[in-house]
């Protein structure tokens, strides 16, 4: 183990940097930090963790880089992938003064399921977290990396990653901070539904030209 401590600290570094990165996870984090209850918002983290494992698994499978190597197959997953943070922008746009209710947000009408269910998807369909989880196992993790050690890297950042959105989730439903938000609540949830359609639109953009192929890890992975 010990002669694999510098790989992990590279993967950790790496991963860090990306997940503080803004990006739809991030965006739809905060949205229900501020307009659900905090157990749904928590909720919503943990979903995000749990996407990561999927992204970790088909890469440790191999399957990663059949999508690589797919134009078409990877093509299929932004168009998926705008097509849903599109759905969620335009939840986002219709909000009305009075319909997110910072306060408490009582009576949100979401589910925990459904909380749960939007982090999980979000992640889980976000094209630039497959480009991110390829690289980092086929750039920066050695194939000759023991394949439980690499799942072992894995487990680390689903965890990292659903810990570091419940801290923004505590952090957000705060009475106090919520307080700050509560008299133009409407206005950020169509904030947040405008820069999700940006996200979409460039991920939809990205399929037209063609540009985004995988190369090495960066910060900027839009999770």
């Amino acid at each position: 183990m010990q002669n694999y401590w510098a790989e992990f600290v590279t993967v950790a570094v790496v991963h860090l940097l990306a997940v503080a990165s803004p990006g739809p996870d991030f965006a739809v984090m905060l949205r229900q930090a501020l307009s659900q209850t905090r157990s749904n918002a928590l909720l919503t983290a943990a979903g995000i963790g749990l996407g990561i494992l999927v992204h970790v698994s088909y890469s440790l499978l191999g399957i990663g880089l059949l999508i690589q190597q797919s134009v078409w197959l990877f093509n299929v997953l932004k168009v998926v992938g705008a097509l849903y943070l599109t759905w969620i922008a335009l939840q986002c746009l219709k909000a009305r003064a009075g319909d997110v209710r910072l306060e408490s947000a009582e009576g949100a009408g979401q589910t925990g399921l459904a909380a749960f269910r939007l982090g999980f998807l979000t992640n889980v369909l976000n094209p630039k977290a497959t480009l991110f989880f390829v690289s980092l196992f086929s750039v920066v993790i050695s194939p000759g990396t023991p394949v439980l050690l690499q799942a072992g890297y894995g487990v680390y950042m689903a965890l990292a990653t659903g810990l570091w959105f419940a801290m923004v989730a505590v952090c957000f439903t705060l009475p106090g901070v919520r307080r700050q938000f509560g008299r133009f609540g409407h206005w950020l949830d169509r904030l947040m539904g405008g820069v999700l359609l940006l996200l979409a639109g460039q991920l939809l953009l990205a399929t037209v030209s063609g540009s985004e192929t995988p190369s090495a890890p960066t910060p900027d992975t839009g999770q």
